[in-house]
């Protein structure tokens, strides 16, 4: 054994198995990390000076003479203000060319907050997309996902709703993005002079899976900082949960576990549900939101993935290709914000209600049209008018490129009824009517 600044470091291993390392040493804790043969590991079991190791990547090729080299601590991360503005590796270690930020050092992945010392949720966390503040809105504490096919622009939305938003502080934990997704986030943040309240955590697909496993931690560890040291209200934005996921099951594989639906690990429900359960909202002020994506295999939203992430969050937002007008809209039939009512029309104006429900109704029926067209059924009048406010809708209103205040989307709503309808086919309160009715000019 030798000693290199502070890490311990061994050359003599006694066990190795499909996924574990077994050797003797001192002075080692439970959950820490190290490193065999140049492989990430952690602490899994410590029987007297007997400790074992399992190694994320498995060990096949790894002589018993390998060098283990312990880290002294379980995963880590200092927090301070200084984290602002900067962009950190998986083990929180600044990979934008800055120094190292000096801080009280936390442990990672500890409990959620005490039920006990949590409020019901009831502030407003405008992003600027209408599909989401008109349709589905977002309240702060809350916890929710993109469901997004691969292909899909669902970084470019991640960045849009991080530069939109009203909160103080934007956590962004990036799991297995290509290289020009980094530099596009970036890119993105610098360009808006945003960078000074945005914190980055990025594992890119040039970097060991198994690293993204450390992300979500590192993200919720800075953000429990900001929420609950400083009182402030802060977006945690997590990208790919199903990459995440893929990490879980390679590991889960490697140890023999026996897996569950969809190969994933039959610990997946706990696993998401100890990331996700960190949104909260304070009685002090101080919130956590996480908006989180899940890319959808083929569009299958019964993979075990998402399966389980519809159980523990708080709704979705579903992106999808408009077929009428390519844009990129987040889908008004399967997007859910289960708790918009707790500021629809209570934080936004008293038209609200009435208007998402009255445009989502519209556009079912144009969605009926559409089938009576492609079925060689001749449309009526309604029909055509209902078609022609699809299209304007989708575009002026669902399309994720539109960043507009929501008064400006509720007035675009009225604009769209009086253009293509006539007051009574709405179904909208005469006190209201009244009070918001744009008529075509």
């Amino acid at each position: 054994m030798t000693n290199k600044a502070f890490q311990r470091i061994y050359t003599q291993l006694e066990a190795i198995t499909k996924a574990t390392v077994s050797l003797r040493a001192q002075g080692v804790s439970n959950d820490e990390l190290a490193t065999v043969a140049g492989r990430l590991a952690q602490v899994v079991k410590i029987k007297d000076d007997l400790v074992t190791l399992q190694v994320y990547e498995g060990t096949e090729g790894i002589p018993t003479d390998a060098e283990v080299t312990f880290f002294g601590e379980p995963p880590a991360l200092n927090v301070s203000d200084e984290l602002a503005g900067r962009f950190f590796d998986a083990y929180g270690h600044p990979i934008d060319g800055g120094p190292e930020v000096e801080g009280e050092r936390r442990y990672i992945g500890g409990p959620s907050v005490n039920p006990y010392k949590r409020k019901q949720p009831s502030q407003l966390i405008p992003t600027g997309i209408a599909g989401i503040d008109l349709n589905n809105t977002l309240v702060s504490g809350q916890k929710i996902p993109f469901f997004a096919d691969p292909d899909q622009p669902y970084n470019q939305v991640m960045a849009m709703v991080a530069l939109r938003a009203d909160v103080d502080k934007i956590i962004l934990g990036g799991m297995g993005l290509s290289n020009d997704d980094y530099l596009y986030f970036r890119n993105m943040f610098e360009n808006a002079g945003a960078l000074n309240k945005i914190i980055s955590f990025v594992n890119t697909t040039e970097q060991p899976p198994v690293e993204r496993l450390l992300i979500p931690d590192m993200a919720l560890t800075a953000a429990e900082y900001f929420a609950v040291d400083k009182n402030e209200k802060v977006l945690v934005l997590l990208t790919d949960m199903t990459l995440y996921a893929d990490a879980l099951s390679i590991v889960s594989n490697r140890m023999d576990q026996i897996p569950s639906k969809d190969s994933m690990p039959g610990s997946l429900y706990s696993d998401l549900a100890k990331i996700y359960e960190k949104a909260v909202q304070l009685p002090a002020g101080g919130s956590i939101t996480i908006i989180a994506v899940t890319t959808l295999n083929d569009g299958d939203i019964t993979h075990a993935i998402p399966d389980n992430t519809g159980y523990i969050t708080e709704g979705q937002l579903f992106l999808r290709q408009d077929s009428d007008t390519g844009k990129v809209i987040v889908d008004p039939f399967r997007s859910l914000s289960r708790l918009k009512q707790l500021v629809i029309g209570k934080k936004t104006r008293e038209d609200h209600n009435q208007v998402m429900n009255t445009a989502v109704r519209l556009y079912a029926d144009a969605a009926n049209a559409k089938t009576k067209l492609e079925n060689g059924f001749d449309l009526s009048d309604y029909d055509n008018r209902c078609l022609a406010f699809a299209k304007d809708y989708s575009t002026r209103l669902l399309a994720i490129d539109v960043n507009i205040p929501i008064n400006e989307m509720l007035d675009t709503a009225w604009e769209l009824f009086g253009k293509y309808f006539t007051k009574a086919e709405t179904g909208i309160k005469d006190a209201l009517i009244e009070k918001y009715w744009k008529e075509n000019d």
